[in-house]
């Protein structure tokens, strides 16, 4: 039987203001693994190690669970960290307008532990992860970076489309393969 690490996602469009923060902290010399533009997305939900045979059974549950929502805008707004300042392990850009992507996600989240699929012990949150943090090195102009940027606009996005991914860790990043795609 056939597993994949699966994760449910809204697509994102890497804009020029994104490309540009992405850019600035990667100059920093801190110790951050930049995630490639093209894989920058929303998870409405990970799956992890799903069966193959699964597939179908997820696409179903996403198509009920976007019945009705037709395809709507997010603002992409500011940036932060995860879990804290204290120590950073995620850098991230803000989403505002998600009360769609929020219904969407608990549709799902609900829907999936049909499946066998554990619920979120946390509330949906609506982000961008542009970043992950090694070590504390330079961890001073990342935050200062961070700061800057963070009630900055970098955009509106149409999300037109949840789509299921698949995840193949590699040692140079996750390559991410669409798998189905559920247009709203």
């Amino acid at each position: 039987m056939s597993m994949f690490r699966i994760f449910i996602a809204v697509d994102i469009t890497p804009t020029n203001d994104i490309l540009r923060f992405l850019n600035q902290i990667n100059s920093l010399n801190a110790d951050i693994k930049i995630v490639e533009p093209q894989n920058i997305h929303i998870t409405l939900k990970f799956l992890g190690d799903t069966p193959e045979k699964k597939f179908e059974q997820i696409e179903q549950i996403i198509k009920d669970s976007v019945k009705g929502i037709e395809a709507f805008n997010i603002k992409l707004n500011g940036t932060g960290v995860f879990p804290n300042k204290n120590y950073i392990r995620v850098v991230w850009i803000g989403i505002k307008d998600i009360e769609k992507l929020m219904t969407i996600a608990r549709n799902v989240d609900e829907k999936i532990s049909a499946l066998g699929f554990k619920k979120e012990k946390r509330d949906f949150s609506a982000h961008l992860t542009v970043g992950r943090v090694k070590t504390a090195k330079n961890k001073h102009l990342l935050l200062k970076k961070i700061e800057e940027y963070k009630d900055f606009n970098f955009g509106i996005q149409e999300v037109k489309y949840i789509k299921l991914k698949k995840s193949d860790l590699t040692p140079k990043g996750p390559i991410y393969t669409t798998l189905k795609e559920i247009a709203l």
